[in-house]
């Protein structure tokens, strides 16, 4: 049985309630595929389990929710949260290191586009943290502009495709490629503000005489 067919066993079971725990488990950087989670959510709703909208609403806070306690933790503990295994495991020095010559070229955008990065969302949110550079307004805001592009997405494909699997995976697949799409074209953009950025500060420097 694949991983969309149990969770929408496990979500016809216990509702709202299961959709908002394993979406709080991806946030903690468990690989559990969270498009797909959403996806069954919305099925779910179309098979009248559950009402789309609450589903959306509930799939929205269960992204934050994961997605913010682990900036907390990197923003409350700093590099002392390292010293969890389980945390050490997702954000290796390797990867941290990946991530602060991120954040150094693109700035707080960062979070934006990590949304829509699945291996790299957990430790480009602690690192965050970690830095304690960014104030959680901020990135309570990019995360959330991000998570209405992806949730309303995933959800409502989910409801619309309940009852035709095939054309519901084969719109899965397309919703994929599309956002693997708007992260290339973010990319380029981040990558074109980081060179205006850098060349006006170079512009910025005196001269010396």
């Amino acid at each position: 049985m694949d991983t969309l067919q149990l969770l929408i066993d496990f979500f016809t079971g216990y509702g709202y309630f299961a959709v908002f725990s394993v979406l709080l488990v991806c946030g903690f950087g468990v690989p559990i595929p969270e498009d797909i989670t959403l996806v069954a959510g919305g099925i779910i709703s179309g098979l009248g389990y559950a009402n789309v909208h609450v589903m959306f609403f509930v799939g929205m806070a269960g992204v934050l929710l994961g997605d913010g306690i682990m900036f907390l933790l990197g923003r409350l503990f700093g590099n002392r949260v390292l010293r969890f295994r389980p945390i050490a495991r997702i954000l290796t020095q390797e990867r941290f290191e990946a991530v602060q010559e991120k954040f150094s070229r693109y700035g707080n955008w960062v979070l934006f586009v990590a949304r829509f990065l699945p291996g790299l969302r957990s430790p480009i949110f602690l690192t965050a943290g970690m830095t304690r550079r960014i104030p959680y307004w901020r990135f309570l805001l990019l995360d959330g502009l991000a998570a209405l592009i992806s949730v309303p997405v995933w959800v409502y494909l989910g409801y619309l495709g309940a009852a035709n699997r095939d054309w519901l995976m084969m719109w899965v697949h397309r919703g994929q490629t599309g956002l693997l799409f708007v992260i290339g074209l973010a990319a380029l953009v981040l990558t074109a503000l980081y060179f205006k950025r850098r060349k006006a500060r170079e512009g910025m420097v005196p001269v010396k005489k």
